[in-house]
């Protein structure tokens, strides 16, 4: 089904497609607050796990929150199904280490990288799919897509994480460091990737590595090209409707042997942007 502009669509709807709006901007300062904060995790070992793991709950719940269902289809609720049992389990996994004051055994650090790896993969998927359906182009749907890249730069640091720990040696990094930096560290190395900065103080250290980067770049670039040429077609598309209608009127008003004043019976055509 192909979006409306917000004039056109019914009121419920509209009101609907506002709210979900706001909630871009909340996701936006969810994910600013761990990569701000993330090196407080690795000054306190108690206190940076109960820190790590307030900053990603509040992620994973504004994610589940942000992204409701969308459709009525069998995929639909299996995609929302999904994302809402990694975004639980990710939730129960992130506070074992405060509870117990450590991250062992290996074991348990492993499933938590892979659940959140696959959480934040899959938000990023549906955060992508719900900007594609927004109507309009403002401010707030801008913060929803700022929101989606740097979330990528999060989903990298996560996701190079788990690649060091299931295959150590994948990165070289430019002092040893303990477990709990490593996140952020790695962090780190994900957005210096994806703003193309090119190799620094980290760089791959085998073949793992080096695929890891590939695939990184690649998807940032992708992810920024799509983003773009979507909202700026939207953007285009929401403003040759307005200029339709508008031509539309003025031409009814200018019409012979219409008293003046009188507007057309007939509205506009519905005219409904490209998808």
């Amino acid at each position: 089904m192909q979006p409306l502009p917000l004039a056109m669509t019914p009121p419920a709807e509209a009101e609907r497609l506002r709210r979900q709006e706001g909630r871009y901007v909340v996701l936006l300062v969810a994910v600013l607050l761990p990569m701000l904060l993330l090196p407080l995790t690795a000054v306190v070992s108690n206190g940076g796990l109960t820190v790590l793991a307030l900053l990603f709950s509040l992620l994973i719940l504004q994610s589940l929150h942000t992204l409701p269902r969308q459709g009525a289809g069998r995929g639909a609720r299996f995609g929302r199904a999904a994302h809402l049992l990694l975004g639980l389990l990710s939730l129960v996994l992130i506070w074992i280490p405060p509870l117990t004051g450590s991250l062992r055994p290996p074991s348990l650090k492993l499933s938590l990288l892979t659940s959140l790896s696959l959480f934040f993969l899959v938000t990023s998927v549906r955060l992508v799919q719900r900007l594609a359906r927004a109507p309009r182009v403002n401010a707030r749907v801008m913060a929803g897509s700022s929101a989606g890249y740097l979330l990528l730069g999060m989903t990298g640091g996560v996701l190079a994480t788990a690649t060091e720990e299931f295959v150590p040696g994948s990165f070289r990094l430019d002092a040893v460091v303990d477990h709990e930096l490593l996140l952020d560290r790695l962090t780190y190395f994900s957005f210096v990737t994806i703003a193309g900065l090119g190799p620094g103080d980290i760089v791959a250290g085998n073949a793992m590595g080096e695929r890891f980067v590939i695939l990184l770049s690649v998807s940032s670039t992708l992810y920024v090209a799509l983003l773009v040429a979507m909202l700026l077609g939207r953007f285009i598309a929401s403003q040759e409707v307005q200029y339709l209608e508008q031509d539309f009127r003025l031409e009814a008003q200018q019409r012979p042997g219409q008293p003046e004043g009188e507007q057309a019976e007939e509205g506009p055509p519905p005219v409904r942007p490209p998808q």
